[in-house]
């Protein structure tokens, strides 16, 4: 059960085109979304014949409160974690941190950092983005890849920027993300707008399906449902998941630092 890289995965980003310049390939990003100091945690539910309903782990996102630099570049640090908790601790066990250093201008990666410790897998990474001439060094392979190509966190952040006022039921959108020395796209589809009650409240949302990979963990194309904030943050505050054995289910518990005010948050519980 990847935490983090459901999560990350859940939301949509697209390529740029490749030009001849840095001025050209890439055009500043809108970002009215997300500041430093954000943080968000998600509280992790996995249901099986097996274990039935348990609370499996935590998962949080954390936009540092530093500013930094990579070659000249002021850039946002965004950290995600995640781990089990309690019993499901016995049953699988994770202690997952994902780090981005993401162009704070054009929203791009720069850098990605990854440690996967997940039940008897485990999985270091540590990948530079050379936006300039399209290549991505990780710790196993030095890879070309298209312009603007983002890893799993920088397109989460990136996809909370774009403007979705104007999306209709049925629209597809690309997703393209690099991970483990392979780039995947895939697409995203918006179902429409729903409210969701949450412990934390309800919420005016917007709905979507992501196509995932089949395999190991996934036996169906769209096997996810994820609803975000239907304003300026576009919070993901609830992910449910079918999964080979069981489901998965994310729910924002608690938030901080946001850029605007909640507008979406319908009625708060107390």
């Amino acid at each position: 059960m990847r935490i983090i890289a459901l999560i990350a995965t859940l939301i949509f980003t697209f390529l740029f085109s490749p030009f001849t310049s840095f001025a050209q390939i890439f055009k500043p990003a809108k970002n009215e979304a997300f500041v430093r100091g954000e943080q968000l945690k998600f509280r992790a539910y996995y249901d099986s014949y097996v274990t039935g309903k348990v609370n499996a782990g935590i998962a949080t996102l954390e936009v540092d409160q530093s500013k930094q630099q990579i070659d000249g570049r002021a850039v946002y640090h965004v950290i995600g974690k995640g781990y089990s908790k309690g019993a499901f601790n016995w049953f699988f066990k994770v202690d997952d941190r994902f780090e981005s250093f993401i162009d704070e201008e054009y929203l791009i990666s720069w850098s990605f950092i990854r440690r996967t410790h997940e039940g008897k897998y485990s999985y270091s990474d540590d990948v530079k983005f050379n936006q300039y001439s399209g290549t991505a060094l990780s710790t196993r392979a030095n890879k070309k890849i298209p312009a603007g190509t983002q890893d799993i966190l920088s397109a989460f952040f990136y996809a909370r920027t774009i403007d979705l006022s104007n999306i209709s039921p049925g629209q597809n959108i690309p997703i393209t993300f690099y991970l483990d020395d392979s780039l995947y796209i895939s697409q995203i589809q918006f179902v429409g707008k729903e409210e969701v009650a949450i412990e934390l409240g309800t919420f005016r949302c917007l709905r979507f399906k992501p196509m995932v990979a089949t395999g190991t963990v996934f036996s169906q194309q769209y096997p996810m449902d994820l609803w975000i904030t239907d304003d300026k943050n576009h919070l993901p505050i609830l992910a449910k998941s079918a999964v080979i054995v069981g489901s998965v289910k994310l729910e924002l518990i608690s938030y901080s630092g946001l850029a605007n005010p909640l507008e979406s948050l319908l009625t708060k519980k107390k």
